[in-house]
């Protein structure tokens, strides 16, 4: 017997393939009648960089630099309005099937894995870049190390050709 899917945890970089791989997410939580959580990692700066940036930073720009996630929640909130609003003007509870959107700073594989056991979510979805050697060496090393430790499904969406052009991303 396969579990219930109540949750589905969208880990997403917010980059061009994230309105793609979001669309899975939606469509698969609908078909699930699941909640979404919304993930993004800011990956954290290292205690030598920090320090160099104060040399050079006032005490309140540190603040700006390091203080993102209030930003970032703010930019993921109004990428889903406008993804609701283009994607599904039909559908007004595009932007309700969201439970929460996190943001957290750290390395991006020990977050999605640590927030998908904290937020109690049943299955990942995340999307992948899948162009040239280096972003899918980085990329794939994050799916690969959230595939090899994680025990519930993970859906990874390749960014296809046609649909590289699309401006609205999540």
């Amino acid at each position: 017997m396969l579990p219930d899917i109540k949750k589905v945890l969208y880990a997403t970089d917010l980059s061009r393939n994230s309105a793609f791989a979001f669309r899975y997410a939606m469509k698969f939580a609908e078909a699930q009648n699941a909640d979404i959580v919304i993930l993004h990692v800011l990956e954290g700066i290292s205690p030598n960089t920090r320090a160099l940036l104060s040399l050079y930073l006032a005490e309140s720009e540190l603040v700006n630099v390091f203080d993102g996630k209030l930003d970032v929640t703010e930019e993921i909130k109004n990428r889903l309005n406008t993804f609701c609003d283009q994607e599904y003007s039909d559908a007004p509870t595009c932007s309700s099937r969201v439970a929460h959107i996190e943001v957290s700073e750290g390395y991006p594989a020990e977050q999605i894995l640590s927030k998908v056991d904290e937020l109690n979510c049943d299955a990942i979805v995340m999307g992948t870049h899948g162009k040239g050697s280096f972003s899918h060496t980085f990329l794939g090393s994050v799916a690969q190390k959230v595939l090899r430790r994680i025990r519930k499904p993970v859906f990874i969406i390749p960014l296809p050709k046609e649909d590289e052009e699309r401006q609205v991303d999540i």
